[in-house]
């Protein structure tokens, strides 16, 4: 540790200039008792002195702010100040006061073994000046037994000042493991933020991968719902056409291939543009649903009914969409495979979602076993399930062989401004 470390300014200062101060204060009180505590050449020797520990101290200066506490040199500067102090006690025992610094720094100087001894020595200059002991011997036992007194009561100041400097040393030492704390944490700190950096940038690209795959899905299920529908039912209204004997039916048959092909054109433009569903863009979904029925009605020979229940309610773009591609879906199934004569669709608005119910009497079939696929590479039930958990929903099937079958989504009610 340099003399640089923690420690309060106020402090700081005193350590820097306090030698200086006190030494001054020494050789003012002292000039003044020229001639009575002192003689003119006992004065002569104390300004040699107080000179010599001048220049000690500036020596000093500089070195004491580089130099790591409690080392050798550190413990050089005091013990050498601490004999001028001394010998300009001795001299003069004004001079005492500049012994007194040694209180304060013996912690910063000296290593812990030499600490207390150095405190020693300044309770030993001090009493020695305080009770005459130091200057001309005169061997009173009163003055003595005042050292004595003034020593115990040096020595127990110094002994408090001793623990006071482990106090201070301990509350250092904290203070450099909470700082080596603090640092490895804020290494560790940096470590985690580059890796957690490094770990968002790698679900950057899944995620961006990810939605590439989600949209490609997104796409093949458009297509399948609109142009593969569409194409399906041309081609059954053509081959009926064919099929039929009679001039006037056959062209109305042509007539709604026609008409499907148109529907067809203008879905497969609008998914160039938007790839939302065509129908929700000027009505709501309960009339994109009616509508949806009507014409599926004119291609199969089942007599569709459509309920909507609770109170209707603009719901979120993407929520429509998938209930409206649902039930086109769940239609087309019901007149590919089903042969039924009835189908009810009921849209349900309840307090916290929407329910689409398509039920028709149809031949069923078994729901453990495999399901009919869509000829258009199985975006039949596997793709109303996917469009019903892509917006947080679920699909459920119920059928027997015989008893027709019911298809049922449930989708989080999510308003259009929500």
């Amino acid at each position: 540790m340099t003399d640089a470390s923690p420690v309060a300014p106020g402090w700081a200062r005193f350590y820097r200039w306090g030698p200086y101060a006190l030494l001054g204060v020494g050789a003012v009180i002292s000039t003044a008792a020229v001639g009575t505590l002192m003689n003119r050449e006992e004065a002569y020797a104390a300004a040699v002195l107080a000179v010599v520990a001048l220049g000690w101290q500036v020596a000093w200066d500089r070195p004491l702010r580089t130099l790591p506490q409690a080392s050798r040199p550190r413990t050089c500067y005091f013990v050498g100040r601490a004999v001028l102090a001394l010998a300009l006690s001795w001299a003069n025992p004004f001079f005492c006061v500049y012994a007194l610094m040694g209180y304060f720094d013996a912690g910063r100087q000296l290593p812990a073994p030499l600490r207390r001894y150095g405190l020693l020595s300044v309770a030993v200059t001090m009493s020695g000046a305080q009770s005459g002991v130091l200057g001309p011997p005169t061997g009173a036992f009163l003055q003595w037994a005042l050292f004595g007194a003034l020593f115990a009561l040096q020595s127990c100041l110094a002994i408090v000042l001793d623990r006071f400097g482990d106090q201070e040393a301990e509350k250092a030492r904290e203070q450099r493991v909470t700082i080596e704390a603090l640092e490895l944490a804020n290494a560790r700190l940096e470590q985690a933020l580059a890796e957690n950096e490094a770990l968002q940038a790698q679900l950057l690209v899944q995620a961006r991968e990810a939605g590439i795959a989600d949209e490609r899905r997104r796409l093949a299920a458009e297509i399948h719902d609109t142009l593969a529908q569409g194409l399906t039912g041309i081609i059954a209204q053509l081959q009926a056409a064919a099929d039929s004997g009679d001039p006037s039916t056959a062209r109305a048959h042509v007539e709604r291939a026609a008409a499907l092909a148109r529907h067809s054109l203008g879905e497969a433009r609008r998914s160039v543009h938007n790839l939302a569903p065509g129908p929700l863009e000027h009505h709501t979904l309960p009339e994109a649903l009616r509508r949806a029925v009507a014409r599926w009605s004119t291609t199969s020979a089942a007599r569709p009914e459509l309920t909507v229940t609770g109170t209707a309610e603009p719901l979120h773009e993407e929520i429509e969409a998938a209930l409206l591609r649902i039930a086109e879906e769940a239609l087309t199934n019901v007149a590919k495979h089903a042969d039924a004569a009835r189908v009810g669709v009921t849209l349900s608005y309840l307090d916290d979602q929407v329910t689409l119910d398509v039920r028709d009497d149809g031949r069923g079939f078994d729901p453990d076993g495999r399901p009919p696929r869509s000829t258009a590479g199985g975006f039949g039930l596997g793709g109303m399930r996917a469009r019903a958990e892509r917006v947080a929903g679920r699909l459920l099937i119920e059928s027997e062989p015989g008893a027709g079958t019911a298809v049922s989504a449930h989708v989080p009610l999510v308003r259009h401004d929500a």
